[in-house]
């Protein structure tokens, strides 16, 4: 089976859309309101992707992001999901592999899912649409 994705975000219908998308497609999907939560989710099992926000109660994505990288290295890529005014920075600031700047259309997430953790489905194969 292939890893799941998963979505770090506090705002809790965002994150059900971004759930619905990526399991709409086919992708498996962890989620996680906050940074403390996502490590355990991370502990449990290694993610193909992490959708990471930046702004968020508790632990933070900056704060996640560097616990993450000195505890596991570059295990999981980690694309940046935020609404500041500049997304590219915001993903360069925790040596992110790419970013999502808010509002996102559908399109972008699955191209984002795709390109860091291929297709979905199970031994490689693709879900059908």
């Amino acid at each position: 089976m292939t890893a799941p994705i998963l979505v770090v975000e506090d705002d809790p219908d965002l994150l059900a859309l971004v759930e619905m998308i990526l399991s709409d497609a086919g992708y498996r999907v962890m989620t996680a309101p906050e940074g403390r939560a996502a490590l355990a989710c991370v502990a449990r099992e290694m993610p193909a992707l992490i959708l990471l926000d930046m702004r968020m109660p508790g632990m933070n994505g900056w704060e996640f992001a560097r616990e993450f990288r000195a505890r596991f290295g570059a295990a999981a890529p980690i694309v940046v999901v935020t609404a500041a005014e500049n997304a590219r920075a915001r993903a360069e600031e925790i040596g992110a592999d790419g970013w999502l700047a808010k509002p996102f259309d559908i399109d972008e997430v699955l191209r984002a899912a795709q390109r860091h953790a291929g297709p979905p489905g199970v031994d490689g194969s693709v879900a059908p649409r």
